[in-house]
């Protein structure tokens, strides 16, 4: 028996600069439905959740004198495959929404139709490079990448198979072993 009984994600907390801005994209152009709004003590700010389905929550902080963003640290610099993705740890990478393999090509025409930079659909697979452009028997992910207005990195990824027994076949990694100093 599991030391802790977990049932999945109940919410994911972020931090935007804007309020307004990210419920016209979460709930204006990604469709999600505000369920909760919180005015915080003290003129703090505000706390905002979005149900993203399944019992589970996006939610935002928005403090008036948040610090910006820092590509690169706080968030990839860019979408994958187009530039680097790499973050600070303890940084968030970015969120995956799980949505239906049938959907994934209507919701990257979706985006693009709202004016949404992204990339994909994006066919993962075991090669070398991780991906593929086409389509095949050995893709076990579909994604479409994409960015919210604060540069937030977001995913809309379907897996086409269940993970396997020989999914697990990597040893971790340390900074040691990696040659970090």
């Amino acid at each position: 028996m599991a030391e802790y009984e977990l049932r999945g994600v109940n919410h994911l907390a972020l931090v935007c600069s804007d309020m307004k801005q990210t419920v016209e994209f979460y709930s204006g152009v990604l469709g999600l439905p505000l369920i909760k709004t919180i005015e915080l003590p003290d003129n703090m700010g505000q706390h905002f959740f979005f149900d993203i389905g399944s019992g589970a929550s996006l939610a935002f902080f928005w403090f008036p004198g948040a610090p910006a963003p820092e590509p690169g640290v706080t968030a990839p610099a860019a979408l994958p495959g187009l530039g680097d993705i790499t973050t600070a740890v303890s940084s968030m990478n970015h969120v995956a929404f799980d949505v239906a393999p049938e959907q994934i090509d209507a919701y990257a025409g979706k985006l693009r139709k709202a004016g949404i930079k992204m990339l994909g659909p994006v066919n993962h697979d075991d090669s070398e490079q991780g991906w593929s452009m086409e389509l095949h028997e050995g893709v076990f992910m579909r994604s479409v990448y994409f960015m919210d207005p604060d540069g937030l990195s977001l995913e809309f990824a379907s897996w086409l198979r269940a993970p396997r027994p020989d999914d697990v076949r990597h040893e971790p990694r340390t900074a040691v072993s990696a040659g970090a100093s």
